[in-house]
């Protein structure tokens, strides 16, 4: 019989072989993760992007009630020391007509202190507050940014 190539070949032990299946595998193991990785990074800042508005704007209005709520509060709970005649002095002439009304600034600047004093105590007391945001905004935002971009 006849060669019909005259170099011998090059036999490999099974073990070097199989490493370059190895190799395959774990470099498609990692490039799926990585592509995993990319989908799910790319979601989430989609996502965020999303909600930040919406966040902003409940935060926003949440802050504005708190504060509200507390400054009425607190000028409630001031005012019930003070009457009307610790603010202003009326002056009457012979026949009982009112001549001048005087203001007592002073008793009203430490109303005022007092005032701005107890809400700021009570706004650093305050602590947390929960903020939810419901699934049908998303919807709303969606639907409102359709509208625009088809009308």
């Amino acid at each position: 019989m006849y060669k019909i190539y005259s170099r011998p070949r090059l036999r490999l032990p099974k073990v070097i072989q199989n490493r370059g299946n190895n190799n395959k595998k774990i470099s498609k193991k990692i490039a799926t993760i990585i592509i995993i990785l990319v989908i799910a990074f790319s979601t989430m800042k989609y996502v965020l992007d999303a909600v930040s508005p919406i966040f902003d704007t409940l935060c926003e209005s949440k802050a504005k009630s708190i504060a509200t709520t507390v400054s009425n509060e607190q000028a409630i709970t001031v005012m019930k020391d003070y009457t009307y005649e610790d603010l202003f002095t009326v002056e009457k002439d012979a026949n009982d007509n009112i001549t001048m009304i005087k203001s007592n600034v002073t008793n009203m600047n430490e109303i005022t202190s007092k005032i701005a004093t107890k809400i700021q105590e009570e706004l650093d007391n305050k602590g947390r507050e929960d903020i939810q945001i419901a699934l049908r905004e998303f919807y709303r935002v969606e639907v409102i940014i359709r509208k625009r971009t088809w009308s």
